[in-house]
This record gives structure tokens, sequence and C-alpha cells, in this order.
């Protein structure tokens, strides 16, 4: 069993960055794929990025290509999802995830989750 925790939501204004971070309680975390993915009121969960156990691969969705960069460290058991040059439609709960394959989209394909930590960006 894995626990997640995420971290560093909050309110921003739009140009800003967040760094969210996804601490993971369980020493076989280095073995899992982390991914990230976002929801917003009254729409689907969808992929924002994912990474491979070692970090060495990372998948981005096109509509944060360029802006958002996913990492991890597997020594502190964290995964880090840098947000810059954020937009108004970045708005949403962000959720840490574990155990699928790192170019998933598909939430169904992820088996861990956590509780998920709030992006506000404001115009």
């Amino acid at each position: 069993q894995v626990q997640l925790v995420e971290s560093g939501g909050g309110l921003v204004q739009a140009g800003g960055s967040l760094r969210l971070t996804c601490a993971a309680s369980v020493g076989t975390y280095s073995s899992y794929a982390m991914g990230w993915f976002r929801q917003a009121p009254g729409k689907e969960r969808e992929f924002v990025a994912g990474i491979n156990w070692s970090g060495g691969s990372t998948d981005v969705t096109d509509s944060v290509k360029g802006r958002f960069t996913i990492s991890r460290d597997n020594a502190k058991n964290t995964v880090y999802l840098q947000m810059n040059s954020l937009k108004p439609e970045d708005t949403a709960r962000y959720y840490c995830a574990a155990g699928g394959l790192y170019y998933n989209g598909n939430p169904k394909g992820w088996n861990y989750w956590g509780q998920g930590t709030q992006v506000t960006v404001s115009s």
C-alpha cells in the first residue's frame, strides 16, 4: 500500500509559478512510476505529467508542455511538478498518482492516489 500526500498548491496570479510536491510513505516508492493529474469542477480528471521509476523518462500533456516539468527524488520518496507561466485554465485540484505506466493518461490505470491540492490561477 502506498500513501501519497500532496502539498504546494495555492492561489497565484496568471504568469506565476508554483511547485507541487508529492511525498510517498513507502520504501518501494522508487519502483513505481508516478504521475500528476488534475480535475476542474464539472470536468473529468485529466493526465498532466508522468515519470518512470528512475526519472529517465517523462511524459507531459500538450496543454502544459514547455510550462510544467515533472521530476522525482527517490532518496526522498518525493515527486515534484514545477508549474511556470500559469494560466487561469490551469485552475484545478491536482492529484498525485502511483503504480501506473508513466505515459498512461487514463486515471483507471493508476493504483494509488493522494487527496489532492488545490491550484487556483487568477487572471
